[in-house]
């Protein structure tokens, strides 16, 4: 089996589709050049890009196999789909992403279920992908899990910085398939594999946690996207749905995992992306793992 990371009697790989950059003044748009100061030189150059002065963010999947399935999380940005304001997602046409699953010793039909954390487009975009002009799963024998309540929402999008661009070619064909389990944010698929609520950057957005003969992980989504936000659990992303809530979500979720063992496997920090949550005064640091896998 290439690569990956034993967690219990579990294995934990990651599918790369790829790394950009994000306008840091942009994308943190309430924190000035003085809250930046004291970061940016440890956040470069795998997290932070001077030159660009750009936040630097993977896109990609965990793959997880369980005793009893094979468990694909996030879906990041697809092929052929319309995301204009995206210039490197706006209608692709490469193979980058199917080859890093191929890589990893999996076709499409391997997968036998597929976990959304929210519907963000580069969470969602390879849910399904273009065949004679129609949108169908990508994954053809998977089971896809998604929030009932996310869903929900996006169906009307009451919110100004978001479309339902993303639901219409990435969720909406896959529930029309058939193919969908719309769940709640406290679900389990079984022993080894639960849903936990942390809200905040979409309406139900949710977290991924693993656990297996004593270890455990769990993949955070768009919980965080820097690591410097471990240090500022309080700074708020534009993408945040509900920044309020979207913080006080964070700083739980490194309260709870502080000084554990358990492995958080984030979305967009610097690869591998994954390590753990240590105390850093009253603030939190990440540290990443040692394997490079």
């Amino acid at each position: 089996m290439p690569g990956g990371r034993k967690v219990g009697g579990l294995v934990v790989q990651r599918a790369l589709e790829m790394v950009m950059p994000f306008d840091r003044k942009f994308f943190f748009p309430d924190n000035t050049d003085a809250d930046w100061a004291p970061h940016l030189g440890w956040l470069a150059p795998d997290a932070y890009d001077p030159k660009a002065d750009a936040l630097i963010f993977p896109m990609q999947s965990y793959v997880v196999r369980t005793s009893h399935h094979t468990v694909l999380i996030d879906t990041c940005v697809g092929n052929h789909k319309d995301r204009p304001t995206r210039p490197q997602w706006h209608q692709k046409t490469d193979r980058v992403y199917l080859d890093a699953i191929a890589a990893i010793g999996l076709g499409p039909e391997d997968i036998d279920y597929v976990f959304c954390t929210h519907l963000h487009g580069d969470h969602a975009g390879w849910n399904t992908k273009l065949e004679d002009g129609r949108w169908v799963p990508t994954f053809p024998k998977a089971r896809y899990v998604f929030s009932k309540k996310e869903v929900e929402t996006w169906r009307d999008v009451p919110h100004p910085k978001f479309t339902r661009a993303t639901l219409e070619d990435s969720v909406l064909p896959v529930i029309e398939a058939g193919r969908a389990v719309l769940v709640g944010n406290d679900w389990a698929l079984d022993d080894e594999v639960r849903l936990e609520a942390t809200p905040g950057h979409t309406p139900d957005h949710v977290a991924v946690r693993f656990d297996s003969k004593g270890a455990s992980a769990v993949m955070s989504g768009d919980l965080m996207h820097s690591p410097v936000q471990c240090l500022h659990p309080e700074w708020r992303p534009w993408p945040d749905w509900d920044p309020e809530v979207a913080a006080a979500t964070r700083r739980a979720f490194l309260e709870r995992y502080c000084e554990t063992s358990t492995l958080v496997c984030t979305a967009h920090f610097p690869l591998p992306s994954a390590g753990r949550i240590e105390r850093a005064g009253e603030a939190f640091r990440f540290v990443a793992d040692a394997e490079r896998w």
